[in-house]
């Protein structure tokens, strides 16, 4: 994903849906394809990358925001 600048609530809030939009479209769509299929292996799999896909955009944003201290 590109750097972006946030000067703004608004710029948080534009990143946070493009982030999420990103997440969903990616991982859930992996994890709506493994819960149709019905392998239990493979949505646990495609559960726990959606669940790290959150951690890692939370992070993200985190490390931004101590970057400007």
């Amino acid at each position: 994903m590109e750097t972006r600048i946030i000067d703004s609530r608004d710029d948080f809030a534009q990143w946070a849906i493009d982030r999420a939009n990103a997440i969903l479209t990616d991982e859930g769509s992996e994890l709506a394809t493994a819960a149709r299929t019905g392998n239990e292996a493979q949505i646990g799999a495609t559960a726990q990358a959606l669940g790290q896909a959150i951690v890692d955009a939370l992070l993200e944003a985190f490390d931004g925001l101590v970057g400007d201290e």
